[in-house]
């Protein structure tokens, strides 16, 4: 785990996590603490999630779906991680 040093400033997300994904991380919510300075891309990282954005995994960012993953995470903000739904 990264070392927050008293100059670099962090932050505090909540990131939900639906179908599947709650039951691969064994939770829905989680709440954490950031770098500042930190992206969606290293967030998806942290949870091993890269592969799966390929796949269709979609992420939205308070409410918005559809984030960049060069998107620099913000002071409270809300990341959801959605599993493609597939069906017939």
């Amino acid at each position: 785990m990264e070392e927050i040093l008293p100059n670099q400033g962090a932050i505090k997300v909540k990131v939900l996590f639906f179908g599947p994904l709650a039951e691969m991380i064994g939770h829905k919510v989680i709440e954490l603490s950031l770098l500042s300075g930190t992206t969606v891309s290293q967030l998806a990282e942290r949870f091993d999630l890269t592969q799966m954005l390929s796949k269709g995994l979609l992420i939205a960012i308070n409410g918005e779906i559809g984030a960049d993953l060069e998107t620099i995470l913000e002071d409270s903000s809300e990341i959801a991680f959605l599993p493609p739904v597939s069906g017939g």
